[in-house]
């Protein structure tokens, strides 16, 4: 079969492997789609690791080609999505069903072959934790295409519902890449009220507006500021969302968050980034400082039942390639043109 292969920072290639057969306990899944995560992009630069020979992929959905011995929940052509994570299952985070943050934890595209590939082995831990959701049939490549979202967009489920979002909230996103617009399409659909996105890629604050941002700028401290202002009637704004790890945003967050608002790095930062904070000024205005990395079981399935309804998640993708020419699916990224992109079989 062929899969993109992960030989070492820099260095990504299409490839020949051999299909994977299923053992006791374990599925195959035949991937219909698959995308690529800012986390794929850090990788590939060597700001966080991954297995040297991994096939990458963390962000796919396919079909049931192949069980093992004992593969009672699943049926040969069931449609799924994949919730990553090879949990332990018996940490003290597992047992609050809190696996992504399992001290024990495996990833697939990461520590175990991924999505970007024709075929993908699933280990028998995560067939028996459930992680394979099941989806309606999937009438077309588009419908594909989004459920390939569902383990990104239960992520950013995960950072609003982090923030305490509610109904009305006042969101400002900072940093309008796919994660960011992301963000706005799903705060957007439960209901917030005004939005406002800095983002200095003039492309990228269009794609917001019309996934329902009601303010955008450029980013500039001061010009942010006041269009906060402007949109929040000077309070500042509920829920503050950093999805770009950039020095100084942490800062920025900050001076736009209001009075017992939220404000979360959701971003990945490089290694040895660091902010400076007014811990008073936290502390007197009761701003809750806090960070999010993958999503839960729940959330994921949640987002799965959630996603044939968000119709505008599909814009996010901007290129899609064929896995033949899956390593362009990271390299066309250094274009700010360029929002997600991804993969789908060769045909």
């Amino acid at each position: 079969m062929r899969a993109l292969i992960f030989d070492r920072p820099g260095e990504i290639r299409v490839a020949d492997l051999p299909s994977p057969k299923p053992g006791p306990g374990e599925a195959v899944v035949d991937v219909r789609a698959a995308s690529v995560c800012a986390s794929d992009l850090r990788v590939y630069r060597g700001e966080k690791y991954a297995l040297p020979g991994v096939v990458p992929g963390h962000e796919f959905a396919g079909q049931v080609s192949a069980l093992g011995e004992g593969v009672d929940d699943l049926a040969l052509g069931d449609c799924v999505a994949v919730y990553p994570i090879i949990a332990c299952g018996g940490c003290g985070f597992c047992r609050r069903g809190l696996r992504n943050r399992c001290t024990s934890r495996r990833t697939l595209g990461y520590d175990a072959n991924g999505g970007l590939a024709e075929r993908v082995l699933l280990p028998a831990t995560l067939v028996a934790q459930g992680h394979a959701v099941k989806l309606a049939d999937m009438p077309s490549d588009a419908a594909w295409g989004r459920a390939a979202l569902t383990e990104p967009t239960a992520c950013v489920l995960n950072s609003l519902e982090s923030c305490r979002f509610r109904a009305g909230a006042s969101v400002a996103v900072l940093g309008a890449g796919p994660m960011g617009l992301l963000h706005v399409a799903l705060a957007r659909a439960m209901g917030a009220g005004p939005i406002v996105v800095a983002e200095p890629v003039a492309s990228r604050r269009a794609m917001a507006a019309e996934l329902g941002a009601t303010a955008v700028c450029s980013g500039e401290p001061d010009e942010l500021r006041a269009v906060v202002d402007d949109a929040t009637g000077g309070d500042g704004c509920d829920i503050v969302i950093v999805s770009v790890g950039l020095d100084g945003l942490t800062e920025t967050a900050l001076q736009v968050a209001a009075k017992q608002s939220s404000v979360n790095l959701f971003a990945g930062f490089p290694p040895e980034s660091s902010a400076t904070i007014d811990v008073n000024d936290l502390h007197y205005r009761e701003v809750s400082l806090t960070g999010t990395q993958n999503a839960t079981p729940d959330q994921f399935r949640r987002t799965a039942a959630l996603l044939p309804a968000l119709s505008d998640v599909d814009r996010i993708v901007s290129h899609r390639f064929p896995l033949s020419q899956a390593d362009q699916s990271y390299t066309s990224r250094s274009d700010p043109a360029v929002l997600k992109t991804a993969v789908y079989p060769d045909g």
